[in-house]
């Protein structure tokens, strides 16, 4: 059986995991013919795994070798970008881990060069998207059979970190390394998924705590309200400070109302639009009738392992993605215009100023401090 000869870029937390996850047989498309990494501790650990795979201290060098068709991109966000354009200029396929990049003119390039090379398979880690809870959400709100969205809550704060975290890389939680904390670390699989079952907001108002909660330059916390263009709001909520913390996703809709929680996905449907009882209904406290039923899911939910598959699966002639890279532009402008609202105190339009976004982005490298490099590579096993 022929396999996908893939790279990897990185063995970090995520890389390393998807090494010992290949290498547990979990996609069977796929075997790992290079990889790359800066620091030496991760390129010995490797050794021990595969020691007869290739090993480059460098990305570029991977990719210039010869030895991958397709590479995963597994490297601080900022370079996710980078990587991905000088792939794809060289031939190979390319699954970039989330997010898509810090902020959306760097991302629109690398999109653009993906245009050019419409033979390559382009992917992003949004592995959330292989939840079958998420999936019937998209169904139910595509449909049009619970008409038009009216209201989006999502309450996202179970993203608990320790200062122990944040220290573990010099990268990372700083505005050079990192590029943003929550919203940019944790949250890209929310902003992708509010703006895929959702769509894209039309103007937000935001309040980014910066280290509310730990000893970090970026921030923990996060507040946000914002409209959709048929006149529909929306409130998100994110911090890495709570415990226990929640995940509680709502969608309501004129002929009913969706709740993911606890790992259920509950239908509360009307029995008549609401906007047509409103108009119409004879006493003043009236209400529609209202039937809940916890809506069976079926499927599993295989995450990271079922992109990858998909991403060697097209690669190789059959299926189709999970999560087309494209598409990765949509959560971060979503994120960029939440940054731009809190950085300047006001209400932002979506599309915004791309150029004020980078020069808001720019001051804050400037001024960010360098921290000592702990090389810890935690296992995110569990996690997500």
């Amino acid at each position: 059986m022929r396999k996908v000869r893939l790279g990897i870029i990185g063995l970090g937390n995520m890389g390393s995991g998807y090494v010992k996850m290949i290498k547990a047989g979990d996609c069977p498309e796929v075997e790992i013919t290079a990889v790359a990494d800066l620091r030496e501790d991760r390129r010995e650990w490797f050794r021990t795994v595969y020691s007869e795979v290739p090993v480059f201290e460098e990305g570029h060098q991977l990719i210039d070798s010869g030895l991958c068709e397709a590479v995963m991109i597994e490297v601080p966000h900022y370079h996710h970008p980078e990587f991905a354009i000088y792939a794809m200029k060289h031939g190979l396929h390319v699954l970039s881990d989330k997010p898509a990049g810090v902020y959306t003119k760097q991302v629109k390039e690398m999109n653009e060069e993906a245009a050019k090379h419409p033979e390559l398979v382009f992917a992003i880690m949004f592995n959330q998207r292989t939840n079958p809870l998420y999936i019937k959400m998209k169904e139910l709100v595509s449909s049009g059979e619970l008409g038009a969205i009216k209201r989006v809550n999502w309450i996202i704060t179970d993203w608990y970190r320790t200062q122990i975290y944040y220290d573990s890389g010099a990268w990372r939680a700083t505005w050079s390394g990192e590029g943003g904390g929550v919203l940019l670390n944790q949250c890209p699989h929310q902003m992708d998924l509010v703006t895929w079952i959702c769509g894209l907001p039309s103007r937000v108002r935001a309040f980014c705590h910066v280290g509310k909660w730990h000893d970090i330059e970026v921030e923990d916390d996060v507040s946000a309200y914002w409209e959709y263009p048929n006149g529909a709001t929306g409130v998100f909520v994110t911090s890495t400070g709570d415990a226990p913390g929640t995940n509680r996703f709502e969608v309501d809709l004129e002929k009913g109302k969706l709740v993911c929680e606890d790992d259920k996905l509950t239908l509360y449907r009307l029995s008549v639009n609401e906007r047509e009882f409103c108009r119409t209904a004879k006493g003043g406290f009236d209400k529609p009738e209202c039937t809940k039923e916890v809506i069976d899911i079926e499927g599993e939910n295989p995450q990271h392992k079922a992109v990858i598959n998909a991403f060697a699966g097209k690669i190789l002639g059959h299926g189709e993605l999970i999560a087309p890279g494209y598409e990765g532009i949509n959560g971060l402008m979503l994120s960029n215009a939440l940054f731009l609202s809190s950085w300047l105190d006001k209400t932002i339009e979506i599309p915004f100023d791309e150029d004020l976004f980078l020069a808001e982005l720019n001051k804050r490298i400037a001024a960010s401090k360098r921290k000592e490099d702990k090389n810890i590579t935690f296992s995110t096993e569990g996690t997500y």
